[in-house]
């Protein structure tokens, strides 16, 4: 995946968004809701996502994921 295709499909993603998480292997498989994107310590965006998992085993867990560690399933 290229730097503009990274940027393009980025885009694209919105806070809400549900997904299939991919890896790491403790979650995947399961779905996810995007919650934001990672900020760093300056305030500028960084390419990971915060997702929280859907998993009624658990309470809240969320995870800092890369694209292509999860799949978008549906924009709102």
């Amino acid at each position: 995946m290229t730097l503009g295709t990274f940027l393009q499909n980025s885009k694209c993603i919105q806070v809400r968004d549900k997904v299939l998480i991919l890896r790491p292997t403790y979650v995947a498989g399961k779905y996810g809701v995007i919650c934001g994107r990672e900020s760093n310590s300056n305030n500028q965006a960084s390419q990971r996502w915060l997702i929280q998992v859907e998993d009624v085993d658990s309470s809240n867990i969320i995870v800092s994921l890369i694209l292509g560690e999860f799949i978008l399933i549906n924009s709102e």
